[in-house]
């Protein structure tokens, strides 16, 4: 579904992603972790047309520089790490906003497009929420109505950056659940970036390690999720853990010193 070749992005003079090759299958979960400052964000910026790039960019069969606006938005959807919080609108009309792109200009949302952003927001267990104003919604919740937004453009193409990094351990469960069952039930392609090393494994089907603006690793999560590469590349001391649906990163702890030893008894 979407192709990137010899993809780079330069920003004040310092090259962020650097020459980077990368395809995501229709129907695939493909995750990007990375230490802080890989690239990982700002590849899915370039790739939503926030920043130039060089290289190639294709989705489907289509080079994104010739996609306008309005048709990318129906063919991507996404979730930014730090969305705009618009004042004073109310959490339905925020979602009602992933209509845009299929509401005819001038014209307005019809019955089916209501029905879309009020089922997506039962799924995601905001339904209570629909008639509140999103600032006074707490940061995990607000995370929950962004997802529902993009959802809600029903595009085939799901771009998420962090998108559990507010939520609770019960919400990030059912976020990342629905996304998967989405997925599986309607062919959605989802292309992520997530710190939490041990959700990246267990839910995408590849992982690409970035490094410095390039790919260092890129295959199943038990391929990427090594001890050796997680040193080498995140500098971190972990322990990796088969587990049923991926491998569990556990960080250690450096040894110990022993306690010097008591001073020696008076005479």
């Amino acid at each position: 579904m979407l192709r990137l070749r010899g993809f780079g992005v330069v920003l004040d003079k310092a090259t962020i992603v650097d020459d980077v090759d990368l395809g995501v299958a229709a129907g695939e979960w493909v995750t990007i972790i990375g230490p802080n400052g890989a690239g990982k964000s700002t590849l899915l910026r370039a790739v939503l047309g926030e920043y130039a790039y060089a290289g190639e960019a294709v989705l489907g069969e289509t080079p994104l520089t010739e996609l306008n606006r309005r048709e990318r938005a129906r063919r991507m959807a996404a979730v930014a790490q730090y969305p705009v919080v618009p004042a004073g609108m109310t959490v339905l009309d925020y979602v009602l906003l992933g209509r845009t792109p299929h509401i005819p200009t001038l014209g307005r949302e019809s019955g089916a497009d209501l029905a879309v952003v009020r089922d997506v927001l039962t799924r995601l267990d905001l339904d209570r929420f629909a008639g509140r104003e999103l600032p006074t919604l707490s940061g995990g919740e607000r995370q929950r109505v962004f997802l529902a937004r993009a959802l809600a453009q029903q595009a085939p193409l799901l771009l998420l950056d962090e998108p559990t990094s507010a939520l609770d351990i019960g919400h990030q469960q059912e976020v990342l659940e629905l996304i998967d069952a989405l997925r599986r039930e309607a062919g959605l392609t989802v292309l992520a970036t997530m710190h939490d090393l041990s959700v990246a494994g267990e839910y995408a089907d590849r992982l690409v390690l970035m490094d410095g603006g390039r790919i260092v690793a890129d295959g199943r999560p038990e391929l990427v999720l090594t001890e050796d590469l997680l040193a080498k590349h995140y500098r971190a001391r972990v322990r990796i853990i088969p587990g049923d649906h991926g491998p569990l990163v556990v960080p250690t702890r450096a040894a110990t010193p022993p306690p010097p030893p008591p001073p020696p008894a008076r005479s």
